[in-house]
């Protein structure tokens, strides 16, 4: 597939991003940046595997490079996020959104999930990103993108799902059980 890609084949290309997309999504968004960078960090990772196409030799090595590069990309833009001063927030609401009262009913466990996950560090983010996204990777493919030994990973994700639960009860507070 890879070498058809080099050729300029079309569907070639478009079967890369399907299989590898979610994979470079994850580790951008593994840097904490917002949808828009992290969609510009993802499309300027697919131009460098463009410009640097021919010098995979080892299909089998593509996921790792384009971890790789996206880790580097994503660093470098969160370097250069940092030394920018922010500004006020504002949120983007669409006229159908729903009232804030009924986000407050309906949303209360997904924000309370997305507080904790907040919570963890970068490497457990990652590490349950990857085992989320569809299709799903092999475990060879997360140990490729995470630079951690296969049999690490099972019992990293279960002290990582811990961690996220025990951030889940904190942010709860006495009346989760109510």
């Amino acid at each position: 597939m890879l070498k058809l890609a080099a050729a300029g084949e079309r569907s070639a290309w478009d079967a890369l991003v399907d299989r590898f997309g979610q994979m470079v999504w994850s580790v951008a968004r593994g840097f904490r940046l917002d949808e828009a960078t992290a969609k510009d960090v993802s499309q300027t990772v697919w131009l460098k595997l463009i410009e640097n196409i021919d010098r995979i030799k080892d299909p089998e090595r593509l996921p790792g490079w384009l971890a790789t590069t996206c880790r580097r990309e994503a660093l470098r833009v969160a370097r250069a996020r940092d030394r920018d001063v922010p500004t006020e927030f504002e949120f983007d609401v669409e006229d159908e959104s729903p009232t804030l009262d009924e986000m407050l009913v309906d949303d209360e466990e997904n924000r309370q999930v997305v507080m904790a996950f907040a919570t963890l560090d970068a490497m457990c983010m990652q590490l349950l990103r990857l085992m989320l996204i569809e299709p799903a990777m092999s475990y060879e493919e997360i140990s490729e993108v995470t630079g951690r030994p296969i049999g690490s990973l099972g019992p990293t994700r279960a002290r990582c799902l811990d961690k996220l639960k025990s951030a889940i009860a904190r942010i709860s507070g006495p009346s989760a059980g109510s």
